[in-house]
Order: C-alpha cells, then structure tokens, then sequence
C-alpha cells in the first residue's frame, strides 16, 4: 500500500457515490463497499477445509489466514470495493442441451471470452479514477485471481446473500455473474448486507446430479461436476461418472432451478457471448479434436486451462452417458489407443457402456 495519505478533509461518502456511479459507467451492475472483518467467514472456511471439502484444490489452504484477513494480504488494506459484471449469454436452452445426450454441456461463464482479465482490465480503470480524485493511494485489483473470499466480501458489501448452494444471489438478477473487488487503504463507509430470501426452498440441494451439496450453504467439492471436470487432475471416480450426464465443463444446475434466477437479464458483454457454437456442440465433433484444434479453438477461454488431456476424458465420461449410436462407438474406439493412460481409461469404460 501506499504512504497514508491525507484524508481529513475528504467527503468520503461522497467518494462512494461517485465510485458507485464509475462502476457502472464502466459496465459492473453492482458496486457494494464492505469493511474487513471476515472471522465468521473465516470459521467458515476452516471448517470446510479440515473436513476435506476442498478435495485437491490444495492452494485453497495454503495462505494461511490471508483468505480471511485483507490486510494480511494487502498490509494497509481499511476498506474492500467489490463490483459483480453479470454474464449469462444469449445461447441456446440449457435445459435442451442437457436433456440431449448427443451434445455437450459447457457451463454458462465459459462459453465466452476468460472473464479474469477484463473484469481486472475494468477495476484497474475503476482504481485510476479514483486516483485522479483522491491522488496516490494503495489498491490492488482482484478477480478470482488471489486467496480472496470473494463471495462472504460481496455479501457483506450489500451484492446480495450466500445461497444454500453456496453462491451468491440478488433478488434483481439471480447468481449469473462474475464477482470482482478492489482492495484499498481509502477509509470509505461500509454498506450495510442484505437480508438472506432462500427461505424454504431446496431446489437447489434437490436437483445437484451427484449430491454435492451435502447441506445447505455446503458444498462438497469432490463430489461436484464443476470439481470433477475443471479441477481434478486425475481419473474421474467410476461411481460418479454415469451422475455426470452431459456436462464436461462444469455444470449450472443449481443456477438453472433458482427461482431467483427468472429475474436473470442477459449480459451486454459481447466478450461473454459463446464462441465456435460451444452452447450446443455435438460430442462426437469435439472428441475428434486434435490438440492443435483443441488449442486454436479455445485461445482466450477458460476452457484453456483443461488442457486436450482432460478435455478428451471429460468428453469420454459424457459419450459413456450418451445413448447408443454406432458414431459415438466408432469416436470412443478412435482414441483406445490414445497415447494417454487417463484418455485411454475413459474410453474404454465409456465404450464398455454401450457394448453391454
């Protein structure tokens, strides 16, 4: 952080206001100030961990109270500006691709252009306006991007209320967008949290395919499809497989039975609109891809980060789960000999489904 600078005579709600309307001249829907005291959260968090929900996302433990504690992360850190940038795309009907064995279900944020930089590209432009008003100050930019708890931050800020599937929600447009924050040495005044609307409502828990979602408000990673086909490195657990359906980038379920989500608007982004027909895509077509295609096709998506590897294996459990059809066969046959022991795997259980 920067030298403290002088504030006594600084109209600092004035300041948030003016942040506020910054924030939406630069395209988040939302801008919220929230204060750094995290401890509930932090219980939270710690809890989830020494029970293993965590899985093999072992960065999620290793900074130690920095996820909890701003100013451990950022020394100086006194206030925390967190925006959302909403980003469901106009594409075809989840629900169709979903009930159609034949295609491939790629989660909503993914369909597009990688969120990270231009959510960060936007705080960074956010943070130099505010520096031309107030002069040097200490900020740094996030988005998805450090051991920063995102969601309890945004909570806090008045952005809307953790659900029982763990995300967050607003009653004027559901969970379909992108969490950012900047973290500052500005002394700005806190905006007060909302209140929680979940209510009775299950549906959430209800339809997860595998059940991930062992009690309210908790997820258990190992047994969730956005874990099981983005994070995990290895072989798919065999019992899980056949729960995963179509999905082979993450999965939107519980977005998609949130009653609050009716009230979603499409998003303006055209960097969040889906690129190479991704939001219907026949399985066979992509399990044909070579490496290079894979690569070229997915150059500045989060779909990158897979690697062909995973990509293949994902596709494989997702053909294991498709209805019988001579190409899906002759697909799955192409790649027993991949020179990949985790393709080769799921493969062959997919191809032993449809020769029972």
């Amino acid at each position: 952080m920067s030298e403290p600078h002088n504030s006594a005579a600084r109209d600092y709600r004035a300041l948030a206001e003016q942040i506020r309307q910054w924030g939406t001249e630069l395209g988040f829907q939302q801008v919220g100030i929230g204060h750094t005291e995290l401890s509930s959260a932090e219980a939270d968090f710690d809890h989830w961990l020494a029970a293993g929900h965590h899985g093999e996302m072992t960065y999620m433990a290793q900074h130690g109270s920095k996820r909890s504690r701003p100013a451990e992360l950022v020394p100086g850190t006194l206030s925390i500006i967190s925006v959302r940038m909403d980003y469901l795309p106009p594409a075809a009907d989840p629900w169709r691709v979903l009930e159609d064995g034949r295609l491939g279900y790629i989660a909503r944020y993914a369909l597009g252009r990688d969120y990270h930089k231009l959510v960060r590209a936007r705080l960074q432009k956010l943070a130099i306006k505010i520096e031309a008003v107030v002069g040097p100050y200490g900020y740094r930019v996030f988005s998805d991007s450090a051991p920063v708890l995102e969601k309890p931050i945004a909570a806090q800020a008045g952005l809307g209320w953790v659900g029982k599937h763990s995300n967050l929600l607003t009653r004027s447009n559901g969970s379909w967008f992108f969490l950012g924050e900047i973290y500052t040495d500005l002394p700005l005044p806190a905006d007060a949290a909302v209140s929680a609307h979940c209510g009775r409502c299950t549906a959430c828990i209800d339809v997860c395919p595998t059940r991930a979602i062992i009690a309210p408000y908790t997820v258990d990673a190992r047994l969730c499809i956005s874990y099981l086909t983005i994070e995990l490195q290895g072989a798919i657990p065999a019992p899980l497989r056949p729960l995963m359906g179509n999905r082979i980038y993450g999965c939107d379920d519980c977005q998609l039975v949130c009653p609050w989500n009716r009230h979603a608007r499409t998003t303006a982004e055209t960097d969040f609109l889906p690129r190479h027909g991704l939001d219907a895509p026949h399985l066979v077509d992509l399990f044909g891809w070579s490496e290079a295609e894979f690569l070229q096709r997915t150059e500045g998506s989060p779909l990158r980060r897979l690697g062909h590897e995973r990509w293949l294996r994902n596709i494989a459990v997702a053909l294991g789960n498709a209805p019988a059809d001579s190409a899906i066969r002759t697909a799955l046959q192409g790649r027993s000999d991949h020179p990949s022991a985790l393709v080769r795997e799921h493969a062959a259980w997919a191809l032993a489904r449809h020769l029972r």
